[in-house]
């Protein structure tokens, strides 16, 4: 009979695996920033000689594949770190909001989301916290960017509404932001883990819950809770 681990060595064994995963992908990311330099001097050379335009087109799909990959890869070394906040006082929620929306509508769009703007609607109260400005709005980026691939072609207008209102008593209020208008899902996208995606929406997850926050499905809604100081 194989003796059983302590929990303690469990937990040795795991942080060691860990680290050595993430080791793996920085070697990983290394060979591939490697590919992108030779695939970009193809690229150079081959705008040079005047090569056909399909050529140029299929290098560029090459380095924008390998763009991904490196992306998903610094997300991976991100998700097995702990998540470290440098937490500001008095950050509003709603200014945070409305910069990602202008990032995605100023942005390129991605393939199969939606076609039309992320709309943002939300309470004219105060709705300030202590928050780590920079890794909230990549979290909520992150759920955004999420939402508009889940949702795709399924909006009417082609367009997201995000809500942000205020709740809670006065001890213990709440920003809670509202993604609306999905298929009841059958899964949780904060902790699927299926697929690049799904990583990056449980890494987003995290990154609320480490604030004191919330995220979750129900029914045909996503929805994030995060603490107010006003």
């Amino acid at each position: 009979m194989k003796p059983l681990m302590s929990e303690s060595t469990d937990n040795s064994s795991l942080q060691a695996l860990g680290r050595a995963s993430i080791q793996i992908v920085h070697d990983l990311k290394n060979q591939i920033n490697g590919l992108k330099l030779y695939a970009t001097f193809l690229r150079k050379r081959s705008e040079r000689s005047e090569r056909p335009t399909d050529e140029i087109e299929t290098i560029n799909k090459l380095i924008a594949g390998l763009d991904r990959t490196s992306a998903d890869l610094s997300m991976i070394v991100e998700f097995g770190q702990p998540v470290e906040l440098k937490r500001q006082p008095a950050v509003d929620l709603t200014k945070i909001l409305q910069a990602v929306a202008t990032s995605l509508n100023e942005g390129p769009r991605m393939t199969g989301a939606l076609t039309g703007p992320l709309v943002v609607d939300w309470d004219q109260q105060p709705l300030s916290g202590e928050f780590d400005p920079a890794k909230l709005e990549q979290a909520l980026k992150t759920i955004s960017t999420g939402a508009m691939k889940m949702l795709g072609g399924k909006s009417p207008d082609g367009s997201l509404n995000v809500v942000l209102k205020r709740a809670g008593n006065g001890m213990n209020p709440e920003g809670v932001i509202e993604w609306k208008g999905f298929d009841s899902l059958e899964h949780d996208p904060f902790h699927s883990f299926v697929g690049s995606d799904g990583i990056r929406l449980s890494l987003a997850a995290r990154i609320v819950e480490a604030h004191g926050g919330s995220a979750e499905r129900q029914d045909d809604t996503l929805r994030v809770r995060l603490p107010l100081t006003s």
